[in-house]
């Protein structure tokens, strides 16, 4: 049964312009560097924000992280900040793919916005990209005084495997209990392994963009075996965790029509149910990664939603 009909009419066109194809190691390198060739596709960054890469020390016995650190050029003294962790079903992408997002951030609320270039499956398992991440963090904190990071307003931030992979990092900073998110913004996040096994899913859920034939590849690619195992971790598969309490504040959004969709709203229910505060957004018609349509209706709604809650987490009103 296709969703076809279901889909928001203006999100047609990007479908059909980028039909849904199962990654595997054979085409990995070529999808790969297929998406990277779309960079130069990508909007300028506003003349008021300025972008410097630095590699930061990576975890110990571990290569250095590239970062991207985003800035408004007169900012004020002290900032928030927010730790971006880029998507690609944590087999590839980059932090460029979402700098226009990460410099309106920057503009928006006059944030530091450090994006990361974590280490990727399959090259890497788990829990390379986790502890990349921590590391980022941990870099931020530590030069907070040269950025001008005010350490009680730190967000962190994903969309699918980068929404996935903030999940895990706020439940491993929660655990160490050296660090503090103030925030969440977990869009469509690929944050359950077992999804990929699942034979009773509807098939309304991923026929497009990113299908269950791809989530398995991308999971068994970070775990190094076979998604769906017993004994998953959940610094890899947030939904793994047995308690959600004392994890920071969520906005979640999904499409309706997401692979993601029930593994995320079982997330946000267990959050809840944990005394975690949620805003939770399911938008019709919309299947992964539709916000690649900047014009769409459902575009537009998300966008508001999400910089609304992100402005009131980073206590940052919109400039």
């Amino acid at each position: 049964m296709s969703s076809r009909h279901l889909v928001e009419p203006d999100l047609i066109a990007f479908l059909d312009a980028m039909p849904t194809m199962t990654l595997s190691a054979d085409n990995l390198a070529a999808i790969r560097a297929a998406r990277d060739g779309m960079l130069s596709q990508l909007p300028p960054f506003p003349e008021t924000v300025s972008v410097e890469e630095r590699h930061i020390p990576g975890p110990a016995g571990a290569p250095t992280v590239r970062t991207k650190i985003y800035l408004r050029k007169e900012g004020a003294a002290l900032r928030p900040a927010i730790l971006h962790l880029h998507g690609g079903g944590y087999i590839m992408g980059n932090p460029e793919f979402m700098g226009p997002q990460c410099a309106l951030w920057a503009d928006a609320f006059d944030a530091v916005v450090v994006g990361a270039a974590y280490r990727l499956g399959p090259e890497t398992r788990y829990p390379g990209n986790v502890e990349d991440a921590y590391a980022a963090l941990a870099w931020m904190i530590a030069h907070a005084s040269e950025l001008g990071i005010n350490t009680a307003r730190i967000a962190v931030a994903g969309e699918s495997a980068g929404g996935g992979l903030a999940a895990s990092l706020a439940l491993l900073v929660r655990d160490r209990g050296e660090y503090n998110f103030c925030h969440q913004q977990l869009i469509f996040p690929m944050i359950d392994d077992r999804t990929a096994v699942r034979t009773d899913l509807s098939p309304i859920y991923g026929e497009f963009v990113w299908n269950n034939g791809s989530n398995h590849f991308g999971w068994t690619s970070l775990l190094g075996q076979p998604p769906g195992s017993e004994g998953v971790s959940p610094y890899a598969a947030a939904a793994r965790a047995e308690s959600l309490k004392g994890l920071p504040p969520v906005f979640m959004a999904t499409g309706a029509l997401d692979l993601f969709t029930e593994e995320n709203l079982d997330y946000a229910k267990r959050l809840m149910a944990d005394g975690v505060p949620v805003e939770l957004h399911v938008y019709p018609g919309a299947p992964h990664a539709f916000m690649q349509v900047p014009g769409a209706r459902v575009t537009r709604a998300y966008a508001r939603d999400a910089m609304a809650a992100l402005g009131r987490a980073l206590g940052a009103e919109r400039a």
